[in-house]
């Protein structure tokens, strides 16, 4: 066997290897995926609930400092939210175009930016850089628990109410990746404080049980109110944050790897293609050796008679 046919040879035992890594892989995204959407979607309810009811009782509060915007905002943090393990895709880049293009925005604006990254990741390509960072959170981006989020949520909450002439911020941003299907995942960003109102329909009877909706009624106060629930808001807003872009993450992964393991199976056809074009040309030269030494042998023979 030649040496060109063992190089081909070995090539594809090292590409078959290498397909079976990445048709794992993409198996355990695939069963991730459908845990990251239970979760995200059994979270979805109480996401749109509380941002109901903040809504009705911002709509009742006519001056409130999480409410008010700064008329000569100077600092604002943005929570970046990527990936703690690579081959996921173009997953942890696009959110963090996402966020330099936020940053450049906010700079534009006269804003100074407090960057705030979850996952590796992020973490990493920032210190490789020699980027600053505020504060930095890692080991949960593909398995977010709520504690997670409250803990993200509590560090921005306390530069939120802090004076901005004290290090504190006037906005808090917050760039993740939307779940959009299993093909489509959209990195985006989100202000989340101050808190914009946001419109929803009117509805004069309730689908499900067929009567009319109820009316908020706040004790002891709206304001009171708005203190408790608006914590709750950040923290839960984060969360749903972190459960979209863990099932995205997994959704990016399984396409990446399902995109590595075709292009896998395409080269070992290929290889085992030249290899057997290689043995055919060692075969084929063997034969013309053999054709060639019984010519000689014949011509000798008929020259010796």
């Amino acid at each position: 066997m030649g040496a060109q046919l063992r190089v081909y040879r070995r090539r594809i035992r090292s590409t078959k290897s290498m397909a079976k890594i990445t048709r794992a892989m993409e198996l355990i995204a695939t069963t991730r995926i459908t845990k990251a959407q239970k979760a995200a979607e059994a979270a979805g309810p109480y996401a749109r609930e509380i941002t109901r009811a903040v809504s009705a009782v911002a709509s009742r509060v006519s001056d409130h400092p999480l409410l008010t915007e700064s008329e000569n905002p100077i600092r604002a943090a943005v929570l970046v939210i990527t990936s703690d393990k690579g081959l996921a895709g173009a997953y942890t880049t696009n959110a963090i175009k996402e966020a330099e293009s936020l940053s450049r925005l906010l700079t534009e604006q006269g804003k100074e930016v407090l960057t705030y990254m979850v996952g590796r990741k992020g973490i990493g390509f920032y210190k490789f850089r020699d980027r600053p960072m505020a504060d930095s959170w890692e080991g949960f981006t593909e398995r977010p628990s709520y504690a997670h989020a409250k803990e993200i949520s509590s560090v921005l909450m306390d530069k939120f109410v802090q004076d901005s002439a004290e290090g504190g911020v006037d906005e808090i941003h917050i760039v993740s990746t939307e779940f959009v299907s299993m093909i489509t995942q959209r990195a985006g960003a989100n202000r989340t404080l101050p808190l914009e109102i946001e419109k929803v329909e009117p509805k004069v009877f309730d689908t499900e049980f067929g009567g009319p909706l109820p009316l908020y009624e706040f004790e002891p106060s709206a304001e009171e109110a708005l203190n408790q629930l608006l914590p709750q808001y950040v923290t839960n807003r984060i969360y749903f944050a972190l459960l979209e872009s863990a099932a995205s993450q997994q959704a990016s992964r399984r396409a990446a790897m399902k995109a590595a393991t075709d292009n896998a199976e395409e080269l070992v056809k290929n290889l085992t293609r030249q290899a057997n074009q290689a043995r055919q040309a060692e075969i084929t030269n063997e034969i013309s050796e053999i054709v060639g030494g019984a010519d000689a042998l014949a011509a000798a023979s008929a020259g010796s008679e």
